[in-house]
């Protein structure tokens, strides 16, 4: 009788880990797709941001723009 009721507790610990461990899956599984969904945003927001940083390193390495600065100091 005693190893029956081991089993059964055994069991029991078992689903009850087992159900946590699906259930965290599928939270993370849920994330992901939330994010995924966003994906094409982001990549959208860093090609903006990477043409303004482009359009700024032109400026800045401009001759006229060492000019401008160089009179600024005098």
């Amino acid at each position: 009788m005693n190893t029956s009721v081991a089993v059964f507790v055994i069991t029991i610990v078992a689903i009850v880990f087992g159900s946590r461990l699906v259930r965290d899956y599928l939270a993370t599984r849920r994330k992901e797709i939330e994010l995924g969904g966003n994906t094409e945003e982001y990549e959208a927001r860093i090609d903006a941001l990477e043409e303004r940083v482009k359009v700024l390193e032109r400026i800045v390495t401009e001759k006229n723009y060492d000019l401008k600065r160089e009179i600024n100091q005098l």
